[in-house]
């Protein structure tokens, strides 16, 4: 398929779960099959047996690699020559960053000049160009496309790329083959890719009977949009859920309108508890992004004792605020 086709009902269905896992068999020994982590308690609050795929443990810290090694892996001779470019406020700036790195890819990332320092410093470790740009998505698109024009770069869009997708499709599909089939899975969305890919593999391998999208009540787009019919436009979001302040693509809103049963909101305090619940009862470092779609599960409208999974889409976090605080300690 072609990053401008979405997947015609008539299709069958052997070749849309064929693309998946040729991209599963690229991504073999490559990423890190992530784990799968229950909680009691979670179970007791939610009244689901909740299964969470913890993507915090991924290599480069989310999911976002999965799709750029697979969009990287699948590039011409020619075009892994000329190099890339994307733009990204952090998670797929550092996937394609270390993806360009493990393949020898020239990698050139526009990243807006508020994207979190952390996301920053690592990108740079990785070993990607950066160029820094406004914190608009008409700046970040206008940048990147003056860098095709001189260089010949190729471009990985974050979400608009349907091998970005099918790499973030085969995070639900270790998840199946971890815990076997669901009653619902939920995903985080932001630009789409991976409730996409989420959506696609669930619901045309029939081993999940619901699929829901998880998005911040402050970048509310997906949502808006679903019901309308059409894209809503991104509109100064301002949610701490960074990862999810892009807006839909035509590729992906058509795929959520195809695969996706509905989307839920979370507040900016239901993101924040939850992130402390996982921190502080589960012991695994989550992002705010990641901790979207956990926060979700008490918005599921659906049988109690039905088993959930959930894709923990990150765990990149700056915590060096945190770290000067206790060496400020440590040297007094």
């Amino acid at each position: 398929m072609t990053e401008t086709e979405t997947i015609n009902p008539t299709m069958q269905r052997e070749a849309v779960i064929d693309e998946i896992h040729r991209a599963a068999e690229r991504l073999r020994g490559i990423v890190n099959v992530t784990p799968i982590m229950t909680s009691r308690t979670l179970n007791h609050l939610t009244g689901f047996e909740v299964y969470l795929k913890c993507e915090n443990f991924q290599r480069m810290g989310a999911f976002k690699f999965r799709g750029a090694y697979n969009a990287l892996s699948s590039l011409s001779p020619e075009q892994k020559r000329k190099g890339v470019v994307t733009h990204s406020s952090g998670n797929h700036a550092q996937a394609v960053a270390l993806a360009g790195q493990l393949l020898g890819i020239k990698t050139t990332i526009v990243m807006p000049n508020n994207a979190p320092k952390v996301k920053v410093e690592a990108t740079r470790q990785y070993g990607g160009t950066i160029v820094m740009c406004k914190p608009t998505q008409r700046a970040r698109e206008e940048t990147c496309n003056q860098l095709i024009q001189d260089h010949g770069y190729t471009l990985i869009h974050p979400y608009d790329n349907i091998n970005v997708i099918q790499g973030a499709a085969t995070a639900v599909k270790e998840l199946f083959e971890q815990v076997g089939n669901l009653d619902a899975v939920i995903a985080p969305v932001g630009g789409g890719g991976l409730i996409s890919g989420t959506a696609i593999y669930a619901k045309e391998t029939g081993k999940s009977t619901h699929v829901f999208a998880a998005e911040p009540q402050n970048a509310d787009d997906a949502y808006r949009s679903l019901r309308k019919g059409s894209i809503v436009p991104q509109d100064a979001p301002n949610t701490i859920a960074d990862g999810l302040r892009t807006g839909l693509s035509e590729l992906t809103f058509r795929f959520i309108q195809q695969y996706v049963d509905d989307i839920m909101l979370v507040s900016e305090q239901e993101i924040l508890e939850t992130m402390e619940f996982l921190w502080t009862r589960m012991k695994i470092v989550v992002e705010p992004s990641g901790a979207v779609s956990v926060a979700a599960i008490r918005k599921l409208q659906i049988q109690k004792g039905s088993k959930v999974g959930i894709i923990v889409s990150g765990g990149n976090v700056d915590l060096q605020n945190y770290f000067s605080s206790l060496s400020r300690q440590v040297h007094k």
